[in-house]
């Protein structure tokens, strides 16, 4: 059977209720999440097939404030909407084709009160139940284990594409997705340094699908990397702003913007529909502990070694060395670094990121940047 696919969607406002109704091309299971901090309508699909326009997918109207749709695990769709104050589903149902030629999932919101949203969210968490196919039989999940250093001798480097999925990061002006953007730099960048035949390289996805950010780095230490490198393009007000920039980690961030932007990155899992109400501080903001003191040594060089190769190739920012507290970059022994490419939000930046003739220039750039390090970190042990 042809995979499921959405080819329509609207929000519909009565006297009493909003309306949400999606049009769908064939019967589906699906379950709906109700998520504080701030509100949200989380609906989980079959991992399905998005045929939305631009119009259809702003999916703003009144108590909806936003929509986002993607892939957030193998086998599971999921859709957050941000909505403008408690609420309660009064009813989720779906239709069969009759009057129309599709299936059609109808979801009724009304308003509600905090004390009632929050019970309600409860019991959503509560009985909700994975959508997602069972590993094959013989291939069990597999728990957190360390990795020794590879047999072959290649240095292994983690390169991140950030956002994916149901998070589509920053919008360019043509309309492109950041999440686009950095996983085709990230595949680029993943064929400049397996040619060498000096690394092996893992990425963090390899398709449109939602990461978690601790699950990131996750991925680079099971894998025993010696690098990671997450890679993201940003949008802001000003439209004349270009150019790229590297971020470390720091308890103090340089600037208001680089605080900004790390508080904007670190707001991923909420975008994605998580529940972080029952995490505790501790796992929420990773503490950064005496442990990580020469890991960010070893980042703030690698930063600068990677802007010192990537000058001649792009522009950069006038400071273009930043720090910052970036969720993503707080793996405890892995050095790591957050490249922002450029802005997508000027012109310029943002057609140059879609050629893929600059990002080869840029992933060239990367390349000798991780030479450069590794060179000085083989020339430290031998000394």
């Amino acid at each position: 059977m042809a995979e499921p696919s959405v080819t329509g969607m609207r929000v519909g406002q009565h006297p009493d209720k909003t309306r949400i109704v999606f049009d769908i091309s064939q019967s589906v299971e699906f379950q709906i999440i109700l998520l504080p901090d701030p509100y949200r309508l989380v609906i989980d699909l079959p991992e399905i097939e998005w045929r939305l326009d631009e119009e259809m997918a702003a999916g703003r109207d009144g108590q909806v404030q936003g929509l986002r749709y993607g892939l957030f695990q193998p086998g599971v769709s999921r859709v957050v909407m941000d909505m403008a104050r408690p609420f309660e589903v009064q009813e989720a149902f779906l239709l069969p084709p009759g009057e129309t030629p599709h299936y059609r999932l109808v979801i009724d919101v009304a308003a509600s009160s905090p004390a009632k949203f929050m019970a309600a969210s409860r019991t959503s968490m509560a009985v909700r139940r994975s959508l997602a196919p069972a590993p094959p039989r013989g291939q069990p999940l597999v728990p957190f284990a360390e990795t020794p250093r590879r047999a072959d001798g290649k240095r292994v480097v983690a390169i991140d594409p950030g956002h994916g999925g149901v998070d589509p990061g920053a919008i360019g002006t043509s309309g492109v997705y950041e999440k686009d953007i950095t996983l085709a730099m990230a595949k680029q960048l993943k064929q400049v340094l397996e040619r060498t035949g000096k690394y092996h390289v893992l990425l963090t996805r390899e398709r449109d699908i939602f990461v978690r950010l601790r699950e990131r780095f996750a991925i680079a230490r099971r894998e025993g990397a010696e690098l990671f490198i997450s890679l993201h393009a940003d949008a802001i007000k000003n439209k004349n702003l270009r150019g790229l920039s590297v971020y470390s980690l720091s308890e103090t961030a340089s600037d208001a913007e680089a605080e900004a932007l790390a508080q904007k990155e670190n707001k991923a899992d909420l975008i994605g529909g998580i529940d972080l109400s029952t995490e505790s501080p501790e796992v929420t903001n990773i503490l950064i502990n005496l442990a990580q003191r020469e890991t960010m040594n070893d980042s703030a060089r690698f930063a600068a070694m990677l802007l010192k190769e990537l000058d001649p190739v792009t522009p950069l920012l006038r400071r273009s060395h930043r720090f910052a507290g970036f969720a993503v970059l707080k793996a405890p022994d892995v050095p790591s670094v957050l490249v922002e490419l450029g802005f997508l939000s000027n012109a310029t930046d943002e057609r140059h990121l879609r050629d893929a003739r600059h990002r080869d220039k840029l992933a060239r750039g990367i390349a000798s940047g991780i030479d450069a390090f590794f060179a000085f970190k083989d020339s430290v042990s031998r000394s």
